[in-house]
């Protein structure tokens, strides 16, 4: 009896996956499209350089948090796998380890590639004569009398050495201890020496300055030198005794924000082995295990890279240049709050342009009929035009709130800038709950004509932001729905006075009332599939980690639903397990765009409830954070959804599907081209084709228009 017990046990431990280890896969997924030979070199590149960020930025947040829930339990276990933080940790760093050398090979068989094409990164040993000479004189002149060397020994304390910043480490020979040289890479200094053909020939400053290293140390005899890369933890919470009623909240924010920069080292890179008496000094000092560190093959920073695509001119280089088009759905010669009152208008990023989105709020800030603006902010473009349309409805004398989410992670320092500029124009600036994130996508306008009250509502699944609405696959709707507008008035309400949506009807409002929801119609599903009916699921999320909803779906799977499940990143359920989760396919699409929007499906198509989001089905999401959904009431809208989610999931080129081993394997692409399906590709080829069929169309009717004019002049 035990050992079916036992059985069960391990069989059900099958069905999840480790949060962690599964979003390790979805950037292996990352950096398959560096080694993806149908992507142009230089979008290969930034792919490593993604995969490299995405790395950094998972070492200070995961792993960092890790580390302190070790401090706070060692014997927590996780609730899915019930691997402890130490096994979690052991499992990160092995599976680090393996996947690391494969970015450094793609990094360095790419630049091998780029040569051909003048790109060239230049080691000291092979410049040429003359840049030899050059690269010395200006180390000589431009750099050395810049840098700050430090010897450290027993009279130095070890100095902080800062997140993510390169330094030269260089052994020096010591009486009786172990003596250390260190010289910060200052990122005042021009990252990239240019050595030729306009700077794509070039070296880094990091190689130069450890090629020299010795001569700054020119008193001691060197043993040996190194690049080094610290990765420190970043996860910071804000503390419940900083809150205080005499303590602004954006003084708390500042605040940690200087706590993030020191707090404790997670990981060291090397550029290469170094002595093992200095290295294991540097662990001592810096609080690391062995297995905390990682050599490296490669620049131990390539976002470089990004410079280097910008400075080539060489198109065959880069993706085929595309441009948000123009909405067909939208007039330019009517106001936006006209059309969207004439019926639901949605906008598909980065296929569809974000301008009649700015237009709606440009027009709002001057429209004699609009009282007030409310709107949610987490990430923002850098020179934001939404910023500049909500200042000048202030201006024009609009009540204008603005929630401004200060704990947006690596976005507070931006968020605290712009709530200040904000409130100096005389917006209403809030916060948002003390212990919740508000991460929705939420725009009210409240126009009153007469005694009539009216309401624009814009619930999106992305951020109001110009840059990444050009990067990211987003949806956003624009409606004039009065109960939709009615509930979005409530949120705002909520957010004003510290409470919480504690009922709506048609929204979904996280977190009272967005999970329960998401259960009631997955229980329908099953309903509907025990009664032998058409039964029916899809998703498209960014991640899915939440054990309720994930055990939820593997009941609906057990009762017969068709459940199809488009999630780019983190997924806990394993798919395709006979008896368990054999109804459910897990598939995630990484390519050219990442994929951003959330999209919920409950039902065949006669009777089907669609959707979108600002949430993931993730815990954190759908019980700690502000998220809202909307219903797709229109049915042309809703009808376009769903034919992009069945696009989606045809999808024979940048699509990987989850096996029942939890890994994640490409399909074979068919052989004739015609039958080749990149999704993102289909969508900006469409925009395309429908933006030229309008334009044509435009053109045709103004030329009747003229010619019917000269007519009538010539009779």
């Amino acid at each position: 009896m035990l050992n079916y017990k036992l059985r069960g046990i391990i069989m059900k431990e099958k069905i999840y996956d480790n949060r962690e280890l599964s979003w390790l896969k979805f950037n292996e997924r990352v950096l398959e499209e560096a080694e993806d030979k149908t992507v142009p070199l230089l979008e290969r590149l930034i792919f490593a350089t993604i995969f490299q960020t995405n790395l950094d930025e998972f070492f200070m947040v995961r792993v960092g948090s890790i580390f302190d829930q070790m401090i706070v339990d060692k014997e927590y276990r996780e609730n899915k796998t019930k691997m402890t933080s130490q096994q979690q940790l052991d499992a990160i760093f092995k599976r680090v380890r393996e996947i690391e050398p494969q970015k450094d090979r793609a990094y360095n068989k790419i630049m091998g590639e780029l040569s051909d094409y003048g790109i060239e990164w230049v080691r000291f040993d092979d410049a040429t004569d003359e840049e030899k000479n050059f690269l010395e004189l200006y180390f000589k002149k431009e750099i050395r009398p810049l840098i700050m060397p430090l010897v450290l020994d027993k009279r130095n304390p070890f100095p902080f050495l800062a997140n993510k910043e390169v330094y030269a480490i260089v052994h020096l020979e010591g009486k009786s201890s172990t003596k250390l040289g260190v010289i910060p890479v200052e990122n005042t200094f021009e990252r990239m020496i240019p050595l030729g053909n306009n700077g794509l020939r070039f070296m880094l400053i990091e190689d130069l300055i450890l090629h020299f290293a010795e001569t700054v140390f020119k008193n001691y005899n060197t043993i040996d030198k190194v690049l080094i890369r610290i990765t420190r933890n970043a996860d910071i919470t804000v503390e419940e005794a900083l809150f205080d009623q005499e303590v602004d909240f954006r003084d708390v924010m500042e605040e940690l924000i200087k706590k993030r920069k020191k707090l404790a080292p997670v990981r060291m890179q090397l550029s290469n082995k170094f002595s093992q008496s200095a290295l294991e000094y540097l662990c001592k000092k810096l609080n690391l295990d062995e297995e905390q560190i990682y050599y490296a093959n490669a620049p131990l920073d390539i976002t470089f890279s990004y410079k280097l695509a910008d400075l080539s001119e060489n198109e065959n280089l880069r993706f085929r240049k595309l441009i948000p088009q123009k909405p067909i759905s939208i007039a330019l010669s009517r106001p936006m709050i006209t059309q969207i009152k004439a019926r639901d208008i949605l906008l598909s990023f980065p296929y569809e342009s974000i301008k009649p989105f700015i237009r709606l709020l440009n027009e709002a800030a001057v429209d004699k009929n609009v009282v007030s603006i409310k709107i949610t902010l987490y990430r923002l473009a850098r020179n934001s035009q939404i910023i500049e349309a909500l200042i000048n409805a202030a201006e024009n004398g609009k009540q204008v709130l603005v929630l401004v989410e200060l704990r947006a992670r690596f976005d507070e320092e931006n968020n605290i800038g712009w709530s200040k500029r904000l409130q100096r124009a005389g917006c209403t600036v809030i916060y948002g709950p003390q212990d919740l994130k508000v991460h929705s996508k939420l725009l009210l306008i409240t126009n009153k004509i007469g005694d009539k009250v009216e309401y624009i509502t814009q619930i999106g699944t992305g951020n109001y932001n110009e840059k990444t609405s050009a990067l990211y696959t987003d949806l956003s709707l624009m409606t004039a729905n009065t109960q939709i507008g009615i509930e979005a008035s409530r949120v705002f309400d909520a957010l004003s006075t510290g409470t919480l949506v504690e009922q709506s009807e048609n929204l979904l409002v996280a977190p009272l009332c967005l999970q329960n929801r998401i259960l009631e119609m997955i229980d329908d599903e099953i309903k509907y599939a025990q009664e032998g009916e058409p039964a029916y699921i899809g998703l498209k999320l960014n991640s899915l980690t939440d054990k309720t909803i994930i055990n939820r779906l593997i009941k609906a799977s057990q009762a017969g639903v068709k459940i199809e499940l488009l999630v780019r990143g983190i997924c806990c359920l394993v798919s395709g397990i006979k008896g368990y989760t054999e109804n459910i396919t897990v598939m995630s699409i990484v390519g050219r765009y990442l994929e951003h929007s959330r999209i919920y499906i409950f039902g065949s198509e006669e009777r089907q409830r669609l959707y979108i989001s600002s949430a993931d089905f993730m815990t954190r999401n759908t019980k700690r954070r502000i998220e809202v959904a909307t219903p797709i009431h229109d049915e042309k809208i809703r009808n376009r959804i769903w034919d992009m989610f069945k696009t989606m999931l045809k999808d024979n080129v940048k699509v990987r599907i989850q096996m029942p081993d939890g890994k994640y394997i490409r399909q074979a692409k068919p052989k004739e081209a015609s039958k080749l399906l990149n999704s993102q590709e289909y969508f900006f080829e469409e925009a395309i084709k429908k933006a030229e069929t309008k334009e044509v169309q435009a053109k045709r009717r103004k030329a009747t228009k003229v010619k019917g004019k000269a007519d009538t002049e010539t009779l």
